[in-house]
């Protein structure tokens, strides 16, 4: 019985060595990652450039490493960075701090943030590993406005947009 365990790893063993190696060459190529990859937070806008961010806080509530810092302000008129009656003045990250489980993207009603596909984070001092909302946030669409925008008053009268069913 022993024999023929050993026979098989030893099998095993010679068909890993004749086998062709497979080498990635990192930096030039990059191998895709799994569809429910969470890497790199993105803060996400809406196609005429307004941010999706409404500043409730609630994923820094979900965040169980306590990682997520939100201050919310007031939108007006003349000043509109979203659709709702506020928006995030500050929205930090950090990064040293997080744990990548998706809680905060599955916390948030208007789905701003989102965890991507981006894994290549590094920084050489704390200071750096604060993502700060310049960071995070997507930039403009094709055809849409930056922040802040000036609106006609009564534009925007829900803060979260009519959700469809989630499509994976």
């Amino acid at each position: 019985m022993f024999a023929v365990e050993l026979a098989r790893g030893l099998a095993t063993t010679l068909r890993e060595l004749v086998a062709k190696p497979v080498t990635v060459q990192y930096p030039e190529e990059k191998r895709p990652v799994s569809r429910r990859f969470k890497g790199r937070h993105e803060l996400k806008r809406y196609d005429n450039g307004l941010e999706k961010c409404i500043g409730c806080s609630l994923c820094a509530s979900a965040c169980p490493s306590d990682a997520i810092f939100v201050e919310a302000a007031e939108n007006t008129d003349e000043e509109r960075y979203s659709p709702g009656e506020r928006y995030a003045r500050v929205y930090e990250i950090n990064m040293m701090r997080c744990i990548f489980c998706g809680y905060c993207e599955d916390a948030c009603p208007t789905e701003a943030i989102v965890l991507g596909d981006n894994y290549e984070l590094s920084f050489y001092d704390r200071r750096n590993s604060i993502y700060d909302k310049s960071m995070l946030i997507d930039p403009v669409a094709e055809g849409g406005k930056p922040t802040p925008q000036k609106v006609e008053p009564g534009v925007f009268t829900r803060s979260i947009p009519v959700m469809k069913n989630p499509q994976d």
